[in-house]
């Protein structure tokens, strides 16, 4: 019995040193005696391995619930691996794209101290999973996805609709952007409709996408970028069409060959607001990251994941159907999907029972 006693002793001892340390890790508040207290134990003491995993397990638990630190920093998550499967599972036709935004932000998470924000400019058609990965990017990093305070999305059209405001959007976008910044260690801002920015507000938020300098920022803070553009689908379609045509493999394309077709459009003034901004010629975008047009099987794969998303059957007959619905172009040819997969969802809606 008195050795019963001393082992539940025992036990409550360590559950009160289990709440205190979660009560600092959740709240961090008052935590200053419980960590003098720790430092003057003996050299080597620490929770063992099995409760510091259940430390992290219990105030994992607790924020699914609902906030628990201002910044929000508790609630990212950076699962890589869940981006990788993600990718791999879900993202069609984008061997290019997988590559580069899985090693661009996996790379940029574990650098111990990054030079400057990640900074990621898509192109291609409308339809071929710029916004999609996007998405899975903020889904990923963080446990509110797009919902989360720490991802900031503008979209041109209805952010930013009248020039004569400019100055205006100019100080909105800054204030916004600093304010994010400044409450999260980790952002993400997502850019749609990029090419209808004007240049004006492109180099507004030049300074936030700088290099870090002597400043020590990146020990503490993280900023990722992502520019959602259509601007260069029609060279990267005629790439793709020229090696289809040529007999080779779409996965042959390299991303060096196109993404330097892709900085010859967008430096052409006549084309965009990229080429009168100083983004491409300070070098601030890291990479140019294509998005290949999408063929017949491409689409037949999207028609898939739609069915699988709503629980409904199929059959190869029926995404052959689905896929037939769509427009493909050139009109010799009948190659890539017009649209992409972006309305192959509503699709499906014709063969509900």
């Amino acid at each position: 019995w008195e050795a019963v006693g001393r082992h539940w002793d025992a036990v409550g001892a360590l559950s009160r040193q289990y709440w205190r340390s979660l009560a600092c890790k959740v709240w961090q508040e008052g935590c200053e005696e419980q960590q003098q207290q720790e430092e003057q134990k003996e050299p080597g003491w620490s929770l063992p391995l099995m409760g510091q995993d259940y430390l992290e397990i219990l105030s994992s638990w607790y924020c699914s619930f609902g906030k628990c630190c201002e910044t929000g920093d508790c609630r990212i998550v950076n699962n890589i691996t869940g981006l990788e499967a993600d990718l791999s599972e879900q993202l069609h036709g984008q061997h290019l794209a997988k590559k580069v935004v899985l090693q661009a932000v996996q790379g940029f998470l574990q650098s111990p101290q990054p030079q400057k924000p990640l900074v990621l400019s898509f192109h291609g058609w409308s339809g071929t999973g710029k916004n999609f990965v996007a998405r899975m990017v903020a889904t990923h990093l963080y446990r509110d996805g797009l919902r989360s305070d720490c991802v900031r999305v503008f979209i041109s059209l209805l952010h930013f609709p009248h020039h004569k405001y400019l100055e205006s959007y100019k100080a909105q976008l800054q204030g916004q952007i600093s304010e994010t910044l400044q409450q999260c260690r980790q952002a993400l801002f997502i850019f749609d409709e990029a090419e209808k920015l004007h240049s004006s507000l492109l180099d507004a938020i030049r300074p936030f996408m700088a290099p870090y300098g002597n400043q020590g920022q990146a020990g503490h803070q993280r900023a990722i970028f992502l520019f959602l553009s259509n601007l260069g689908g029609n060279t990267i379609n005629e790439v793709a069409l020229d090696f289809w045509r040529a007999g080779r493999a779409r996965e042959e394309i390299s991303m060096e060959f196109l993404e330097q077709q892709l900085q010859l459009e967008l430096q052409d003034p006549a084309e965009n607001s990229y080429a009168h901004s100083h983004l491409l010629k300070e070098n601030l975008i890291d990479f140019l990251v294509p998005f290949l047009p999408l063929e017949f099987h491409h689409v037949k794969l999207c028609a898939r994941d739609a069915f699988l998303a709503r629980g409904l059957p199929y059959t190869e007959a029926t995404l052959d159907e689905v896929a037939r619905m769509m427009v493909f172009v050139p009109k010799e040819e009948k190659l890539f999907s017009a649209q992409g997969c972006k309305s192959v969802p509503q699709r499906i809606n014709y063969f509900l029972p």
